[in-house]
């Protein structure tokens, strides 16, 4: 899969830098294809640690070349709606909202939102509003992002 070897080779310049590589989303757009890098850290993240994070990691993609054709490359802090790209993000994020859609449908329906109940045995729990709990593994998921609190 292109997004987890976008992510392996971002992952060591974002780490150099003392970020937290959230993660990668490529949006496959013909001219104007996207490739999106979500980067962390504990003090928050500025437009000047962007900008060092995009610089350092358009040295990587040049030299390494992963994707074919014109692409532009965004880098940003997580935000509010933090995308959940591993076990691990649902994990840490245990009862917290979450709005997600499914890779195929599950009942005829893809998207769903709920509470993160728990992550157990490369299983995700979210209860839905209708207190209908669904488990799902990780590759069924096409997207994730926290339910932003306010």
């Amino acid at each position: 899969m292109l997004e987890d070897k976008l992510t392996a080779l971002v992952s060591s310049a974002v780490d150099a830098l003392g970020f937290e590589l959230v993660g990668v989303e490529y949006l496959a757009q013909g001219a104007h294809s996207v490739l999106r890098v979500f980067i962390d850290s504990e003090q928050g993240i500025t437009l000047d640690d962007c900008s060092r994070v995009s610089h350092q990691i358009s040295g990587v993609l040049e030299v390494e070349d992963p994707i074919r054709g014109k692409y532009n490359l965004e880098v940003s802090s997580p935000g509010l709606d933090r995308p959940l790209f591993s076990l691990a993000h649902f994990q840490r994020f245990v009862g917290r909202g979450v709005k997600l859609r499914l890779r195929q449908p599950l009942n005829g329906q893809r998207k769903f939102k709920g509470v993160i109940n728990a992550v157990e045995n490369e299983h995700i729990q979210i209860t839905l509003d209708q207190e209908q709990v669904l488990e799902l593994q990780i590759d069924e998921i096409e997207k994730a992002n926290l339910i932003p609190e306010l």
